[in-house]
């Protein structure tokens, strides 16, 4: 799980990703494998909180929250946890950075 505070440790950005914003949503490029991945505004979001975390922040789905505040808990934590390892699984994220 992307929140376990016993972990201390959290996915992040890889080095040869380049992350754009757009109106609805955000385009991901690898430029070390030279493929574009595309990502809703709920995964634009998610990108941008792991992105900018600091050390020691609110767990990423209660932060999620405070943006999607209408949003179920429990079907948030799925949906992040889903798209952070599907992430992790293209090269992405990587993890083991430390929060």
């Amino acid at each position: 799980m992307i929140d376990d505070p016993g972990a201390g440790m959290r996915p992040a950005p890889a080095d040869s990703v380049i992350f754009r914003r757009l109106e609805t949503g955000a385009v991901l490029y690898d430029s070390a494998a030279e493929v574009y991945y595309g990502l809703n505004d709920v995964g634009a979001t998610i990108w941008e909180l792991l992105e900018h975390a600091a050390p020691q922040s609110d767990p990423l789905v209660d932060r999620l929250r405070a943006t999607y505040p209408d949003a179920d808990a429990a079907m948030l934590r799925a949906d992040c946890d889903a798209l952070v390892a599907s992430l992790v699984g293209y090269g992405l994220l990587v993890e083991g950075t430390a929060a």
